[in-house]
């Protein structure tokens, strides 16, 4: 059974980062995410169902638009198979646990959030809210079928103080902290307080560490100066997922014997 489920969220996962490639690229323009189908950014051209097949249509396409000859990012398959890494990941994490389905909804609103912010140097909120208006009612979901209420307590307990941190850095220094960091900092320490208040720690100091030696290896490449932003939520985002994934290993390293 458990096998099944992390070959089912292998696959799902696939369906969902072509999703997820749609939000990437319409929600900073305002474009909705539903209608009309999806397009060939170059041409216009409504790209049919052969056409949209997850990492697949890709590669028997070589990478580009079969009206024009238009060149497709290899960002898209990358999202797709990103995504359904992480699915399984978490699959293999979860297993049968009720709460996977929440950990699915926030590894890919990471993998969204990730990649816009590269991009545009925003975390959209037409991202964020959506998750947290999902996301609670599945741990609330998770907690009521196997009596762990104190995991729930503990999770809204984490977001509140995550976003309480980050919002006093943003106060300090709201250049080196935008309010978009401030918001996701409530969604990572939702998920991670649900599974211990040392994630929330662990998965935020790995955020800022990763953030620290990125941008101190560009500044020493000169790609990025001191002054020049550097988008910060994919760093938090991979904070995020490192603690949940193998958090409880890093964390026992510490523990005493």
């Amino acid at each position: 059974m458990t096998a099944f489920v992390t070959v089912a969220c292998g696959v799902f996962g696939l369906a969902v980062g072509s999703f997820l490639n749609v939000v990437i690229y319409r929600v900073p323009r305002k474009e909705s995410v539903v209608h009309p189908r999806s397009r060939c950014p170059g041409c216009g051209t409504q790209l049919a169902e052969r056409d949209n097949i997850p990492v697949v249509s890709w590669v028997l396409l070589h990478g580009k638009c079969r009206t024009c000859g238009e060149p497709i990012s290899a960002r898209y398959p990358l999202v797709e198979l990103l995504t359904a890494a992480l699915f399984v990941t978490a699959a293999l994490r979860f297993g049968l646990d009720w709460v996977l389905p929440a950990y699915l909804i926030f590894f890919a609103s990471l993998v969204a959030i990730t990649f816009i912010d590269l991009e545009h140097y925003i975390i959209p909120n037409r991202v964020l809210y959506p998750t947290v208006f999902i996301a609670i009612p599945l741990l609330v979901l998770a907690a009521a079928t196997q009596d762990q209420w104190h995991n729930l307590e503990r999770a809204l307990l984490g977001a509140v103080l995550a976003w309480s941190f980050f919002l006093v850095l943003h106060l300090i220094s709201p250049r080196g902290m935008g309010f978009g960091d401030v918001r996701l900092s409530f969604l990572l320490g939702l998920f991670l307080g649900w599974l211990d208040l040392r994630h929330v720690f662990l998965g935020v100091f790995v955020g800022f560490l990763l953030g620290s030696i990125v941008g101190l290896v560009l500044m020493a490449l000169r790609r990025r100066g001191r002054r020049d932003h550097i988008p910060f939520g994919p760093f938090l985002a991979a904070g995020a997922v490192i603690a949940v994934l193998f958090g409880t290993s890093i964390l026992g390293w510490y523990s005493p014997a």
